[in-house]
Formats: C-alpha cells, structure tokens, sequence
C-alpha cells in the first residue's frame, strides 16, 4: 500500500475518534445542562451537534473515495464499512444528546421535579458504555466489546425502572404530567444511546473477528 493510501486510512481513523470525542462531550454536557438546569450549556450542544453531522459526512466521503479508487484488499474493505457504521452511530448518539439538550431548557421554565428519576444511574451507565465500545475499537479489544454488548440489557431495565418512577410521579402529583413525560423522554433518548453504544461494539467485535454477531443477544 502506497504511503498516500496509508495517510487516508489513518485521516478516517482520526476523524472516527475525534467525532466520538465530540458525540461524548455532547452526551456529557446534555446530562450536566439536565441536572445543573443549566441553558447555556444546552445551547452548547445543539450548536456543536452539527460539527459531528459534518464529521460524519467526510469520513463517509473518504471512505467512498478509498473503496472506488484504490480497490481494498478484504482487510481494509472491512475497516472502512466498519469505520461508516460507527460513525453513523456516533451521529444517532449525538442526536440523542440534542434531544436531552432541548428536554433540558423545556424542563428549566419550570419549577425543579422532586425526582431525576433513574436519569442519573442511566446516563452513567451509557456514558460507560460509549467509552468503552471506542476503547475497544481502538485498542483491538473483542472482549471489552463483548462486554458493551453484555450491559445493554441493564440499560434496558433502568428505562423500565425510570418510566415507572415518572408513571408514579404523575399519579402523586398531576400537576407535574408535562415535565415528568419530559423526563420519561430524556430517558427514552438514552436507552437508545445505550442501543447505538452497542452497535458500536458489535461493529468492532465484527471488524476484528471477522464474525457478525447482530442480533444474537438473546444467544449471549
């Protein structure tokens, strides 16, 4: 492989892990503008959602360029369709973020809610999640990934534990219906954050082993 092709792969690799640092900072600062009621900082993340969209399409651009110019070898074909799915998971997480963001400044016209109900365990738990699906993609890690994917289910089960606290927040209190259905989609919105975290590393179990192992969780 030429010196100028290496170069090219390694650009998608770099702007791959600089869009997950941006998607995790996003996801990050949404949870901080939720908790601290904070505007500015949820305007902070709408604002900087799109310089992931844009990070998105030049990683998709190169990889088309890559793939229709210089012919890969099955090694490298596999890198760079990996490399466009994680991107386009990362983008779907930073939407979710956006999401918490806007929930965040609907939330912050009105009085302060007695309970965050299960948004705070939730969000750590998916934040995990993130990071350590990109740790396993950039340290060739398929054990880290599997990992990931193994945590999926307990995110599942803390939405259902968050809805239920908002269902018996609305009963106790009716008043609060409008801001706790808010909460109910900031949960939603990181249940599935959790879901794209996962198809991060199912994605990276796959480029390194060779084996798709998509929609086999009810078999792990």
């Amino acid at each position: 492989m030429s010196v100028y092709w290496e170069q090219h792969l390694n650009q998608i690799r770099e702007q791959l892990l600089m869009m997950s640092g941006l998607t995790e900072r996003n996801l990050e600062q949404s949870i901080r503008a939720l908790m601290e009621r904070n505007d500015n900082m949820a305007e902070l993340v709408e604002a900087q959602d799109a310089e992931v969209d844009q990070l998105e399409k030049s990683i998709d651009e190169r990889v088309v360029t890559y793939i229709s110019t210089h012919g890969p070898m099955a090694r490298d074909c596999r890198f760079l369709i990996t490399a466009s799915k994680i991107a386009s998971e990362l983008e779907r997480i930073a939407d979710q973020a956006t999401t918490i963001a806007r929930r965040a400044r609907d939330l912050n016209r009105g009085p302060e809610l007695k309970s965050l109900a299960n948004i705070p365990l939730m969000a750590t738990e998916v934040q995990s999640m993130l990071r350590q699906s990109i740790k396993a993609f950039v340290e060739r890690d398929t054990d880290l990934a599997l990992e990931v994917i193994g945590r999926d289910k307990l995110v599942d089960a803390e939405y259902k534990e968050a809805a239920l606290e908002v269902e018996h927040s609305i009963v106790a209190d009716p008043t609060t219906t409008a801001r706790e259905l808010h909460m109910l989609t900031v949960a939603k919105a990181l249940e599935r954050a959790g879901d794209h975290a996962t198809n991060i590393a199912e994605e990276v179990f796959y480029l390194y082993k060779g084996e798709d192992i998509r929609h086999q969780k009810g078999e792990r």
